[in-house]
């Protein structure tokens, strides 16, 4: 019995370490921020006379909000939303994505990894504290640096 008293204790301290790691706090997007969010991109869009969907979410790309300006097609519903997707899930923006899968032949697989990844410009991932925390997506604007342009206002305008 002298011989397992050592194991016992080995056990008794793994045990206790692994069950103080069983949950983490993460910094979460409030879904009234992710609201401000979606409507100061689409208000800076329409400053331009573009019309936009604005997709923000959480970082496990669920949605927390979307607004779709009247006149936005009905595509930029989904676009906007899988550009959000993508720069959480890949923690970068998406226009370095799609630079990265043109440039380099064999990283093209990537974009049939997940039904929900889109490689083009418009999506950027939300940091605070260099935590990503949520992304926001825009999508509709005749180009996807104008989509970029509308994102990187939101943030400024919200997130301080």
């Amino acid at each position: 019995m002298k011989n397992l008293t050592p194991l016992y204790l080995a056990c008794a301290v793994f045990g206790a370490s692994a069950s103080a790691a069983t949950t983490v706090a993460e910094a979460q997007l409030s879904s009234g921020t992710a609201f401000e969010l979606a409507q100061a991109a689409v208000a800076q869009c329409a400053k331009d006379n573009y019309a936009v969907t604005a997709t923000v979410v959480d970082r496990s790309g669920r949605v927390l909000a979307q607004l779709r300006q009247n006149s936005a097609g009905p595509h930029t519903l989904d676009s906007s939303r899988k550009k959000a997707f993508t720069a959480v899930s890949m923690k970068q923006p998406t226009a370095n994505l799609m630079t990265l899968v043109n440039d380099k032949p064999l990283m093209a697989p990537l974009k049939d990894m997940d039904d929900n990844l889109l490689f083009l410009a418009g999506g950027l991932p939300i940091s605070v504290n260099n935590q990503v925390v949520a992304a926001i997506g825009v999508g509709g604007a005749p180009g996807g640096h104008l989509d970029v342009a509308c994102a990187e206002a939101a943030i400024g305008a919200v997130i301080k």
